[in-house]
């Protein structure tokens, strides 16, 4: 049994499409070169029971994470203050994922949660804040290029499991017909 087929009988038991199993379908349907009949049916299936509403699919983020947000503005500051007076050229998303790494997460489900972190944040942890990013500035500034062809990640299409359900039967569906029977 395949991993898509794994992951669509776990949805059909649970009744919900979690944000992890949806990109597991994603990135198997994208270095696939081609999917098996069994797959093609176990996605009909999903897409099926996404439609009867039999699975939900959960959606990719009830909350935020207010310190993502702290961090982003913190190290675009920081960021812009090395390139302009240097010919340093850094990765944000490197300074500020490395920076994340080491505070603590705020998460908020709601715009008064989301308040309440930011003002608690800016109160309590901003110094610790500017510090980690002005590391984690210092360490790209000093680190040579490794892995210069790596992928940064990329956002799955709009339209969640069911527009890239459709992608997928629509770049593959006209590779698969089904033989008859010979009787």
């Amino acid at each position: 049994m395949s991993s898509i087929e794994k992951i669509v009988d776990q949805a059909l038991q649970d009744g919900y499409l979690t944000p992890a199993m949806e990109a597991e379908v994603g990135r198997i349907c994208d270095t696939a070169s081609e999917l098996s009949i069994e797959e093609y049916m176990a996605l009909d299936r999903l897409m099926g029971s996404l439609l009867t509403g039999e699975v939900v699919a959960v959606p990719r983020k009830q909350f935020i994470n207010v310190m993502e947000e702290l961090v982003l503005t913190e190290a675009i500051s920081q960021v812009a203050a090395v390139e302009a007076s240097s010919e340093k050229t850094l990765d944000l998303g490197d300074v500020a994922a490395y920076a994340l790494n080491r505070l603590p997460p705020l998460y908020a489900t709601t715009e008064e949660g989301a308040s309440y972190q930011r003002d608690k944040a800016r109160s309590e942890l901003s110094e610790l804040i500017a510090q980690q990013v002005s590391e984690s500035v210092g360490r790209s500034v000093n680190q040579p290029e490794f892995f210069p062809e790596r992928k940064e990640i990329q956002r799955g299409e709009e339209g969640g499991l069911l527009g890239q359900v459709n992608k997928l039967l629509k770049d593959y569906a006209h590779d698969f017909e089904q033989q008859p029977n010979a009787a």
